[in-house]
């Protein structure tokens, strides 16, 4: 079994300021894979985890571990790390090249976003997914939180991703029976409109005309949109109809 652990990465004023004057915004390399381990302190904890058969569902916004740069808010660079965003407990966790069998959860205070390198399958080209901090979310305890940035233009369609964990229940007389914890998906999608204005937005041509008026014509008048039902088909769309 992979032992998986946490270290804390403090950040101090001072040292902000003086990797910033070292390193440029284009330096690379050893360099900026430098500035990623100066940032990385702290003592080794377990880092719980569910096991296979006692939990159904993922923890993460995408189980794989992909190669991801982090964007921070001091602009300081650093290098690419294998990334998984922890959505049930709100964490980013990386998994260090030099131990690959280790996962370091970070301190994401100073995370502005991150940026996923997804490699090409048999169905799709590979891709970079941006996600990014959800400002404007309308409850402040989102605020905190991650969203897939899908299309940006002068619309911006976004993705927020969201768990929760049901527990085990078969004991008692009013039990529901269920020997496992389960890991439910709540998907949102949103759509901002260039006044900022944000809204939900189910992924159908009437529901986006109605979350862009000022669109609305122009959707009704494009076929494509009302055979539009995935996610690609309205990032594809978007792309098309909404460019800066």
């Amino acid at each position: 079994m992979l032992t998986r652990i946490s270290a804390l990465l403090f950040f101090s004023t001072a040292s902000f300021m003086a990797l910033a004057q070292q390193a440029p915004l284009e330096q690379n390399g050893a360099a900026a894979r430098a500035n990623l381990n100066a940032l990385v302190n702290g003592a080794a904890t377990v880092v719980p985890r569910g096991s296979a058969e006692t939990t159904k569902g993922s923890l993460y916004a995408d189980p794989r571990w992909l190669p991801a740069k982090l964007q921070m808010t001091n602009k300081v660079p650093l290098a690419a790390v294998p990334l998984k965003y922890d959505v049930l407990n709100r964490r980013l966790l990386m998994r260090p090249v030099s131990r690959p069998n280790d996962s370091l959860q970070l301190d994401d205070k100073l995370v502005a976003g991150f940026e996923i390198e997804e490699p090409a399958d048999g169905l799709s080209p590979a891709r970079r997914r941006l996600f990014r901090r959800f400002s404007e979310a309308a409850t402040p305890a989102q605020r905190a939180d991650y969203v897939e940035v899908l299309h940006e233009g002068n619309y911006v369609l976004l993705k927020h991703y969201d768990k929760t964990l049901r527990k085990a229940n078969f004991q008692g007389a009013y039990s529901s029976g269920q020997r496992y914890d389960e890991i439910e998906d709540k998907l949102t999608y949103y759509l901002r409109r260039p006044d900022g204005s944000l809204t939900p937005v189910k992924l159908v041509a009437k529901a986006m005309q109605t979350a862009a008026p000022a669109l609305a014509a122009t959707l009704k008048s494009t076929p494509d949109a009302e055979k539009a039902k995935t996610e690609a088909d309205w990032v594809k769309l978007w792309a098309t109809i909404d460019k800066k």
